[in-house]
C-alpha cells in the first residue's frame, strides 16, 4: 500500500490532472453550453498560447531562470514574417525568418545573462520594453491582415484545431527533451544543483542559452499561430499578459519557481485549467475581473501543494527505505 502511494504521490501531473477534471465538471454542470464542440475550440484557442509558451518557460524556470520578454517576442514575430513577406520573400521563407529572428532575441536575453551576468528578470525586462516598442515603429501602432490562400497558412494556423494541435505536439516534444534526453537531464541538473553541475562537466551558461534560444522561438512560434488563425496581427496583442498567463501554467503545473524541477505535461494541464476557468466564467455571466482572483489564489495554492508534495514524497520514501 505504502509503495503504491508513493508511485501515485511521484506523478507530478496528478494533482493538477484531478483539479482540471473537477472544474470542467463544475461547468458541464452549472452551463449547458459547456459541452460543445464549438465550446471546446475556443478554450482550445485560449490554451494553445499560453502552452506553447509555457513549454519553454517550464525549462527556463528550471534552469532557474526566467524569460518576461517572450510575450513581446510573440507579438513581433508576426509582423516580422509580413516584414520580409512584403519585401518579396516567399511566405515559407518569411515565417522561417520570423522564427529565426524570434530565436535571435533568446539568445541574446541568454549571452547578455550568462556573458555579463545580468540576473535574467532584468534583462528580459528590458528586452521586452525594447522589443514593445519595436513593434510599434514598424506596425505604426495599427493591426495587419494576416497572409491568405496559402498551404502555410493553413499549416500555421488557418484552419481549425491547427493552433491546438501545434500546442499538442511541442507539448510531447519538450516533454521527451526534459524527462528523456541529455539535454533534459543537464537542464534540470542546471537548476538543482549549478555547482554539482559544473563540476561534473556540464556547460551551465550554455544550457541556459539554450533554453533561452527555445523560449524565444516557441513564443515567436505562438505569435504567429494566433495571429494567422485570426486573420490579423496586432500590436498591442502578447506582451506582459500573455507571458504571465504562460509563467502562471507552467507554475500551476508543478514547476518550481526556485528551479530543479518541472514538467511540460503539467504546464500544459495548468493552462488547460486556466482556459476552463476562463471560458466557464464567461458562459456563467461572472465578471471578468474576478479571473484575476481565481488565478492569483490558484498560483498561491499551487506553490503550497508543490511543496507539501515534496514534503510528504520525502517522507514516504524515507519510511520505505527504513
Amino acid at each position: 500500500m505504502r509503495s503504491l502511494l508513493l508511485r501515485v504521490m511521484r506523478v507530478k501531473e496528478l494533482s493538477i490532472l484531478l483539479v482540471t477534471v473537477a472544474a470542467g465538471i463544475y461547468f458541464t454542470a452549472t452551463s449547458g453550453a459547456f459541452n460543445s464542440l464549438d465550446n471546446y475550440q475556443t478554450i482550445a484557442q485560449y490554451v494553445a498560447p499560453w502552452a506553447i509558451i509555457a513549454a519553454g518557460q517550464v525549462m527556463l524556470l528550471i534552469c532557474g531562470e526566467i524569460d518576461l520578454s517572450a510575450g513581446f517576442v510573440f507579438t513581433l514575430a508576426p509582423f516580422m514574417l509580413m516584414q520580409f513577406f512584403v519585401n518579396g520573400w516567399p511566405l515559407w521563407l518569411a515565417l522561417l525568418g520570423a522564427i529565426v529572428v524570434s530565436t535571435l532575441v533568446g539568445l541574446v536575453n541568454g549571452l547578455i545573462r550568462t556573458v555579463l551576468d545580468i540576473p535574467s528578470f532584468i534583462t528580459t525586462l528590458g528586452m521586452a520594453f525594447l522589443l514593445q516598442g519595436l513593434v510599434l515603429i514598424i506596425s505604426n501602432a495599427r493591426p495587419v491582415g494576416a497572409p491568405k490562400d496559402s498551404w502555410v497558412v493553413d499549416v500555421f494556423g488557418g484552419t481549425h484545431w491547427t493552433e491546438f494541435l501545434w500546442a499538442v505536439g511541442v507539448v510531447v516534444v519538450m516533454q521527451v527533451v526534459l524527462s528523456a534526453t541529455r539535454f533534459g537531464i543537464h537542464t534540470q541538473a542546471t537548476g538543482g544543483n549549478p555547482v554539482g553541475a559544473a563540476e561534473s562537466g556540464i556547460s551551465i551558461n550554455r544550457v541556459k542559452v539554450v533554453n533561452f534560444a527555445v523560449t524565444s522561438t516557441l513564443a515567436g512560434l505562438a505569435g504567429i499561430l494566433q495571429g494567422t488563425r485570426v486573420g490579423s496581427y496586432d500590436p498591442t496583442n502578447g506582451g506582459f499578459t500573455t507571458m504571465f498567463f504562460a509563467v502562471a501554467s507552467a507554475v500551476i503545473g508543478g514547476t518550481a519557481l526556485l528551479g530543479g524541477s518541472g514538467t511540460v505535461v503539467g504546464a500544459f494541464l495548468g493552462a488547460l485549467l486556466l482556459g476552463i476557468v476562463f471560458d466557464g466564467f464567461n458562459l456563467t455571466g461572472v465578471s471578468a475581473n474576478a479571473f484575476n482572483v481565481v488565478l492569483g489564489a490558484a498560483i498561491l495554492v499551487a506553490m503550497v501543494l508543490n511543496v507539501t508534495l515534496i514534503v510528504l514524497r520525502k517522507r514516504v520514501g524515507s519510511r520505505e527505505l527504513t
